[in-house]
């Protein structure tokens, strides 16, 4: 019986309040990043989420723990958006607003996006979860495009990926947002189907 007890305790959820505690400290540290970058302190985070830092380390022994969780959220939060537009907007409108969303996100946060760079840049499996799930969420928005008769099908969501890294590369140049927006802009418009030309009978991509 004893063993059993033990066992249970060993699987017991965590407290609610543990539970929101750790969401605190990272919706604290999506906002101390994105003002400080990755160096910012933890101190200031624990502060904003309204815990003391004992708490912040028993969730996140180290800085790069935190950096993943932070890098974990903002991955389901395009994945989420992603899956919301294609509720709210036409097929080849809902994979613009996808991809400028991106580039927002990079020019409204630079310091979070060098802790997520960080974090990605030191954990293989966090990249590879990471391009898995932007993959499948622009794949989503891409295959509702092509199925429309708007968007070519020999473009694939890896494809779309690249393409936006590259163009956000330059991200520290004075005005880039605006030239990168006007880019994507132009890479969307570039990938449309026009009503003469034989790309206009195009079937869906296949399924991986």
């Amino acid at each position: 019986m004893d063993g059993m007890r033990q066992s249970d305790k060993g699987r017991r959820k965590p407290r609610a309040d543990a539970v929101r505690n750790r969401e605190r400290v990272v919706e604290a540290a999506r906002a101390v990043f994105s003002a400080g970058g990755p160096e910012a302190s933890l101190e200031a985070v624990a502060r904003l989420a309204g815990v003391g830092i004992g708490t912040l380390y028993r969730h996140f022994p180290t800085r790069e723990a935190l950096f993943e969780a932070v890098y974990r959220r903002e991955v389901q939060h395009l994945a989420e958006l992603a899956e919301q537009l294609k509720q709210e907007a036409e097929p080849v409108e809902a994979l613009r607003r996808w991809m400028r969303s991106n580039v927002k996100f990079v020019a409204t946060k630079k310091g979070m996006s060098a802790a997520l760079a960080l974090a990605a840049y030191n954990n293989s499996e966090l990249f590879s979860y990471s391009f898995d799930r932007l993959t499948r969420a622009v794949g989503g928005l891409l295959d509702r495009a092509i199925a429309s008769g708007e968007i070519r099908s020999d473009i694939k969501p890896e494809d779309l990926l690249r393409a936006l890294i590259g163009m956000c590369y330059m991200h520290d140049q004075p005005g880039w947002q605006t030239s990168v927006l006007r880019l994507v802009d132009v890479f969307v418009d570039g990938l449309r189907i026009r009503p003469d030309t034989p790309r206009a009978k195009a079937k869906p991509r296949k399924s991986r």
